[in-house]
C-alpha cells in the first residue's frame, strides 16, 4: 500500500492484519488458503510494479509466477490482471496497448485455471440456482454494501449469513443496486477534483470480489450470498479509500489535531483488535462455533446439524438429538439430516425410531454409506443378522476402502458363524489402517473363538494356527499364550512351550498356573530342579494349586526313583 502512495499506508496495514473479517480465514483451517494465495497475489503485485519501473524479465517472470501460485491456492485471485490494469490508470490516467499485451499472458493462465477449477466442482456438483441476470445484479449490488458495512462496523459476524430472500420487485434490493452505479458515476464525475484514487480503489474492491458475487453458481451459495473470507483481499480497497480520505482531511488540521487523530487511529486498532481477539474464540471447537452460528441465524443450513453431531461425540444425547431434531424439520428432505439423527438415537437405545430415519436416509440418498454403515449396526445390536448382512454389504460395496464397514461387515458374519469370510474383512480392516485398535481387537477376538472352537473340536493344529495368528496381533494376548503354550506341550513341542511360559510370567511373575505349567515342561526337558523349583513358585503363588503340588509331589518321586 505505501509502494501505492495511499496516505495512511501503515495505519491500512494494521487495520487489514487485526481486523476481525479476517478470523475466518486464519481460524479455520481450509481456508488458510486465503492467506497464502493472499501472500503470494500481493508479491504479485510487487513484483509488476517493480517490473514497470524496471523493465527487467526476472520481475516479469516473477510476478507470472507468483500469480500461478496465487491461483492455484485459490482461485479468487483470478482477478488480479484486471486489478493491475486499474493500478495502470490510476497511474497514467489510461491503459496502454503495451499494458494489455504484456497481461495477455496473465489472462491466460488465469483463464485455464479457473475454466479447470469450475469443471473440477461441476463435475463433482453440478449448481444451477436458476437467477436472473436481473437477481444477480440486485444480489451482487446487496453483497458490496454488505461488505463495506461490515469493514466499516464489524459486528454481529456470523460466519453463516441468513440467505437473503432477493426479490426484483423489492424497492429495498434496487436501491442498493442505484447507490452503487450513483457512487460509481460520482466517483468518475469528480475524479479531477478527488483524483483517481477513490474510484481505482473501489473498482479493485468491486473486481476482486467479482467471483463470488453470485455472477456465476458455486456452491457456498446453497448457504449464503456473503461470506467474511470472501472479502479477504478485497477489503484493502474500502480500507484504503476511507483511511486515506481521513489521512488527506487531516493534513490540513493543526498539529494537535494530527495527533489527536493519530490517537484515534491507535484506539481504532486496539478496539479491532479486541474484536478480533474475541472472534477467535467462537472457532475454538465445533461446539461453540455452530451455538454462534445459530444465535445469529437461526436458519443457517446444517448448523443445527453439525451442533447435533458435535454434542453427539461428547455423549450428550438429548441434546444432540434436540438439534439433529430441528435439522430434520428445516430440511426434511436432508438424507444427512435423517441419517445423523437415526445414528444418535441409537445410543440411548430408541432403535425403533433410529431404524426409521436411516431408511428414510437411504430412500433420500441410496448413496448414503454412513445410513448403510450405523442401520447394519442396528440390526445386528437387534440380533437381526440377516437384514444387519445385507445393509453392511452395500455399505462395503459402495465404498470398498472404508474401514468401519469392514469391521462392521465382519463382526455381523461372526455372528453367524460365517468365521472366513469374517476373517477376510477384518484383516481388510486392518490393511485400511494397522494403527485401528478396534479392527486389530475385534480380528484377535474373532481368531481367537476360532481357535478355541477347533481346540474343542479336536483339531489341535488348526488351532495352534488360530492362536499364532492372535499373538500376532496382539503378542500379550494373555489366554492365547496360556492355550498355544499347553497345546505345543500335548504336542511334546517342549522348547517352543517353554519359551510360551515364559513370555506369560514376563507379562505376570504373579502368574501361578504359567509358573505350575512351565514346571511340567521343563521336566519333560529334564531339567527336574528347575521344575521343583517352577512348582514351588506356583504354591506360594496360590497354594490350592493341587495339580502343581501334584506335578511336584511326581517329579520327586521320579528323582527318587533315578536314584535308586
Amino acid at each position: 500500500v505505501r509502494r501505492l502512495a495511499v496516505p495512511g499506508a501503515w495505519v491500512v496495514a494494521a487495520v487489514f492484519a487485526v481486523h476481525p473479517l479476517h478470523v475466518e480465514s486464519v481460524a479455520w483451517v481450509i481456508e488458510r488458503k486465503d492467506v497464502l494465495s493472499g501472500l503470494f497475489y500481493l508479491a504479485a503485485v510487487l513484483a509488476w510494479m517493480r517490473f514497470v519501473e524496471q523493465p527487467r524479465p526476472r520481475w516479469y517472470v516473477g510476478s507470472l509466477v507468483l500469480y500461478a501460485a496465487s491461483l492455484l491456492s485459490k482461485s479468487i485471485a483470478v482477478t488480479l490482471p484486471v486489478a493491475l490494469l486499474i493500478w495502470h490508470w490510476s497511474k497514467q490516467g489510461r491503459v496502454t496497448s503495451t499494458d494489455l499485451l504484456r497481461l495477455v499472458p496473465f489472462f491466460v493462465i488465469g483463464l485455464v485455471i479457473t475454466v479447470g477449477d469450475l469443471s473440477f466442482y461441476q463435475s463433482r456438483e453440478p449448481l444451477s440456482f436458476g437467477y436472473s441476470l436481473t437477481e444477480r445484479m440486485l444480489i451482487a449490488a446487496c453483497a458490496l454494501w454488505f461488505y463495506a458495512g461490515k469493514l466499516l462496523w464489524p459486528t454481529d459476524l456470523a460466519v453463516i449469513y441468513p440467505l437473503w430472500d432477493i426479490r426484483v420487485a423489492d424497492p429495498l434490493a434496487w436501491s442498493y443496486l442505484v447507490a452503487t452505479v450513483a457512487l460509481t458515476v460520482a466517483l468518475w464525475h469528480f475524479r479531477r477534483q478527488l483524483g483517481r484514487g477513490p474510484l481505482a480503489w473501489m473498482l479493485f474492491f468491486a473486481v476482486t470480489i467479482s467471483p463470488v458475487l453470485g455472477f456465476v453458481d458455486y456452491g457456498y451459495m446453497q448457504y449464503a450470498f456473503v461470506a467474511d473470507r470472501f472479502q479477504y483481499l478485497a477489503g484493502i480497497g474500502v480500507m484504503a479509500v476511507v483511511i486515506s480520505s481521513t489521512a488527506y482531511g487531516v493534513r490540513h488540521l493543526s498539529d494537535l489535531c494530527k495527533k489527536g487523530a493519530l490517537g484515534v487511529a491507535a484506539v481504532i486498532i486496539v478496539v479491532l483488535g479486541v474484536l478480533t481477539w474475541r472472534q477467535t474464540g467462537i472457532w475454538r471447537d465445533n461446539e461453540t462455533l455452530n451455538r454462534h452460528i445459530i444465535a445469529l441465524n437461526p436458519q443457517a443450513r446444517d448448523a443445527h446439524l453439525n451442533l447435533g453431531n458435535a454434542l453427539g461425540k461428547q455423549g450428550r444425547y438429548e441434546e444432540a438429538l434436540d438439534a439433529l431434531r430441528i435439522a430434520v424439520e428445516q430440511r426434511p428432505n436432508s438424507a444427512l439430516a435423517h441419517s445423523a439423527l437415526g445414528s444418535t438415537l441409537m445410543f440411548p437405545g430408541r432403535f425403533e425410531e433410529a431404524e426409521i430415519h436411516l431408511r428414510r436416509a437411504i430412500a433420500l440418498d441410496p448413496q448414503a454409506r454412513n445410513a448403510y454403515l450405523n442401520l447394519g449396526t442396528l440390526l445386528y445390536r437387534q440380533s437381526r443378522y440377516a437384514e444387519a448382512l445385507d445393509a453392511a454389504r452395500v455399505a462395503v460395496e459402495q465404498r470398498p476402502d472404508y474401514l468401519e464397514a469392514h469391521i462392521n461387515l465382519g463382526l455381523i458374519l461372526n455372528a453367524l458363524n460365517r468365521f472366513k469370510e469374517a476373517e477376510t474383512h477384518l484383516r481388510r480392516a486392518i490393511a485400511l489402517d494397522p494403527q485401528d485398535v478396534d479392527a486389530s481387537r475385534q480380528l484377535t477376538e474373532l481368531l481367537f473363538q476360532m481357535g478355541k472352537d477347533q481346540q474343542d473340536n479336536g483339531q489341535p493344529e488348526a488351532a495352534v494356527e488360530y492362536y499364532i495368528g492372535v499373538l500376532k496381533i496382539d503378542p500379550h494376548h494373555v489366554e492365547a499364550l496360556h492355550r498355544l503354550a499347553s497345546l505345543r506341550t500335548d504336542q511334546q513341542h517342549y522348547d517352543e512351550a517353554l519359551e510360551l511360559f515364559q513370555r506369560l510370567i514376563d507379562i505376570n511373575p504373579s502368574d501361578a498356573v504359567a509358573h505350575g505349567n512351565m514346571g511340567v515342561v521343563l521336566f519333560y526337558l529334564g531339567r527336574s530342579n528347575e521344575a521343583l523349583r517352577s512348582f514351588d513358585q506356583a504354591l506360594s503363588l496360590d497354594p490350592s494349586l493341587e495339580d502343581a503340588r501334584a506335578n511336584r509331589e511326581a517329579v520327586l518321586e521320579a528323582m527318587k526313583e533315578n536314584v535308586e
